[in-house]
């Protein structure tokens, strides 16, 4: 089952995008679906934006 996303406005922190992206790869050789690689992508891009510093993280 996917992670939930945050609720609008709540920045996940990098620990916990990490911890998102590696939990879809069950072992070295996953292969992903097509719904985990655009699940992927999106985790991918939120921690540029976080890494990045254009994401305030909540408290």
């Amino acid at each position: 089952m996917p992670p939930t996303p945050p609720p609008d406005g709540v920045a996940r922190s990098a620990e916990e995008l990490n911890a998102a992206i590696r939990a879809l790869f069950s072992h070295r050789d996953a292969r992903l679906t097509d719904e985990q690689r655009a699940e992927y992508q999106q985790l991918l891009a939120e921690l540029d934006r976080v890494t990045r510093g254009d994401v305030t993280t909540a408290a």
